[in-house]
């Protein structure tokens, strides 16, 4: 695989999604939990889908259960509480793994991509975010601590 748009994922409510759909936007990939001191997140990654959507960015959402179970309900809950409690309007896909031997592929591509702190593969922590350019390679990794807003500089060069 040699860019994002090799991919296909499963949105939330089950369908596939072919990421080659996003040829030519710059897309921002977020492992994300229900149950988390960085769920807030969700508030500013919406912000940015609210912002930068109409020039081309994608936010994807993909939820994940595997750091301190934070996620454990299913996919109905999780889209019900990511759009009762924060209005998310940017697709959330299938919760998945994003470590270990059942990681998705494509987070097994974007972990080796932009492999995070002293060249660690594994992602640390939920609300851990890849920039993706239009060209479908990564630009960069951000800590769970990089709060959204942060980013816009970021996001606003991907989009020029």
């Amino acid at each position: 695989m040699s860019s994002i748009h090799d991919f296909e994922a499963l949105s939330i409510d089950g369908r596939p999604v072919s990421l080659a759909q996003f040829k030519g936007k710059p897309l921002l990939i977020v492992n994300t939990a229900s149950a988390c001191g960085f769920t807030p997140q969700f508030g500013g990654l919406e912000k940015l889908h609210q912002t930068y959507a109409g020039r081309g960015l994608v936010v994807l959402g993909f939820p994940c259960n595997q750091f301190g179970s934070q996620d454990p309900g299913s996919n109905e809950e999780i889209a019900s509480f990511c759009q009762l409690n924060y209005g998310v309007s940017f697709p959330m896909m299938e919760k998945i793994d994003v470590n270990g031997a059942q990681a998705h592929p494509l987070y097994q591509w974007l972990t080796a991509e932009a492999p995070g702190l002293l060249g660690s593969k594994a992602v640390k922590w939920n609300f851990t975010k890849f920039l993706v350019g239009k060209d479908g390679r990564v630009i960069k990794r951000y800590a769970p601590q990089d709060a959204p807003e942060k980013l816009a500089a970021d996001i606003e060069a991907a989009l020029a």
